[in-house]
């Protein structure tokens, strides 16, 4: 099972998607805190979020306190200021993809630390970013074909119509 885990997120519609995206590949939701918003039963079904009850979300008060609660070793840094693609990135089971928030990014001091682990997705030289939503969603799925689809199904109701 991969992981996906969010520093300090700003908006809840980008972590709503995450949260989908983690409900339909099995992947675990991991928040370190601050948050943006709330992530209460009553907030998640205001927001319509119908399928947050398939996330596994776990909270941390901080970057510390994370580390601290999963021992977390085989990390993966999204950020725009790596120096190599994340399809250079070897992915394994229980790996841990971290992602920044919104309007900073993550902490250059971490980044720095382990500046082997930082991944970028290739963008136009004029572009500042992604959105946080699509780029989690693109790194995601690609460790997940690198682990085969572990758990999902490759498969849809067209499955026997040809393909030609």
């Amino acid at each position: 099972m991969l992981n996906i885990v969010l520093f300090e997120p700003e908006i809840p519609q980008n972590t709503g998607n995450i949260a989908r995206t983690c409900a339909v590949t099995g992947t675990r939701l991991h928040l370190i805190e601050p948050l943006g918003f709330d992530i209460s039963d009553k907030a998640v079904k205001r927001a319509g979020l119908d399928y947050w009850h398939l996330v596994d979300v776990r909270t941390y008060r901080n970057l510390e306190d994370f580390f601290r609660k999963t021992g977390a070793e085989d990390i993966w840094l999204a950020t725009t200021k790596a120096p190599r693609p994340y399809t250079q990135a070897t992915f394994r089971d229980e790996c841990w993809l971290i992602f920044g928030k919104e309007t900073a990014g993550l902490p250059e001091e971490f980044r720095k630390a382990h500046s082997e682990r930082c991944i970028r997705i290739p963008i136009r030289a004029e572009a500042r970013c992604l959105n946080l939503s699509n780029a989690a969603a693109i790194v995601t799925y690609e460790a997940l074909r690198q682990l085969n689809f572990p758990g999902l199904t490759g498969e849809g109701e067209m499955k026997g119509a040809s393909t030609g």
